[in-house]
């Protein structure tokens, strides 16, 4: 096991977060089976007392569980120089087979805690807390991925051995590789850029016309979800080239280095925060009817597309600055 302040606080925060979602989790059981609000019965005002304290605490904690990511990839990232062959985050995921699935569970954790981040923030404004049970039935999937997650980040950190000589990344991304991330690799170069273009053009235009016009959330919702995949595949594919200016270097981890500015968390938190504002949308809209929410939602929905396409702007904002401020072309 590597031992830095970092990994510690990582494991240990994890170990925290496990516990309180299992406490949650055993909280949700005794909402989904008790809970009814035109009750007065003792166990009915326990519950509603109780779930003000455990409300706030999941908040923090699903708040926690996102921003986790983003400390979890940069302690990676640190750790390359003690792995001979790693030059970045790519290789010191490899060391073992626990890296790279405990980083997916992270990007999958972080959607699905924004989202019930986005539904309790609803609930909340209620009277009647209408969305109470939808949003502990959520917390049932969440809890036992944020386990696994626990259980798969202790496995990798703890199984990381100073001697073992990992892949580079441009073994691992490079066109020349095997999977479907040299898939991504060795994608042609006009197809990726149009496929990019169209799907911010159109995710951007159905926001804006969401917002202005209150119609069309969820296929903008959609829309959304379906950027978020081709951002991450042109990230891949032909945008992390303009940042190193290599026509052969595709890893989506070295523009998290000082090297270059630091520019890839920008760009992960645009893209990232930009798809769980858009999901959002389409999420609440099977509730917008709901009495209590009828004058709750379609603000909420606005303000979440707006911050969607806010960040979808930064992020195309971001690439197209460095495809035209850069010497660099590709033909």
């Amino acid at each position: 096991m590597i031992t830095s302040p970092a990994v510690i606080s990582l494991l240990l925060s994890s170990l925290l977060i496990g516990g309180m979602m299992l406490y949650a989790a055993f909280f949700a059981g005794r909402i989904l089976r008790g809970w009814d609000r035109t009750s007065g019965s003792d166990r009915q005002l326990a519950l509603e007392r109780s779930t003000y304290l455990v409300a706030t605490l999941l908040a923090l904690v699903m708040a926690f569980q996102a921003a986790s990511i983003f400390l979890f990839i940069h302690t990676v990232d640190d750790l390359h120089a003690r792995f001979v062959g790693a030059m970045c985050a790519a290789g010191v995921l490899n060391i073992n087979g626990f890296g790279y699935p405990t980083l997916i569970l992270k990007l999958v954790n972080f959607l699905l805690a924004g989202l019930w981040l986005i539904i309790n923030h609803v609930d909340n404004r209620a009277y009647d807390y209408p969305l109470i049970r939808k949003k502990y039935l959520l917390l049932l999937v969440i809890a036992p991925l944020v386990l696994v997650e626990v259980v798969l980040q202790g496995e990798f950190f703890l199984g990381l051995k100073p001697d073992v000589i990992t892949s580079c990344c441009g073994s691992l991304f490079g066109a020349k590789g095997q999977g479907v991330v040299a898939d991504l690799a060795a994608m042609p170069l006009v197809p990726a850029v149009v496929t990019f273009a169209v799907a911010m053009g159109l995710c951007l235009g159905t926001g804006g016309f969401y917002y202005l016009s209150g119609r069309g959330g969820p296929i903008f919702s959609l829309l959304s979800g379906i950027t978020l995949l081709v951002m991450v595949v042109a990230l891949i594919s032909f945008i992390s080239l303009y940042f190193y200016e290599i026509p052969t270097h595709h890893c989506p981890f070295c523009i998290l280095q000082r090297g270059y500015n630091f520019i890839g968390y920008p760009l992960y938190l645009a893209m990232l925060g930009g798809g769980v504002c858009g999901l959002g949308v389409g999420v609440l809209q099977p509730f917008r009817r709901v009495p209590s929410l009828l004058a709750i939602i379609p603000p909420v929905q606005r303000r979440l597309a707006l911050w969607s396409l806010l960040l979808y702007l930064l992020f195309t904002g971001i690439v197209v600055i460095r495809i035209f401020s850069s010497a660099f072309t590709l033909r």
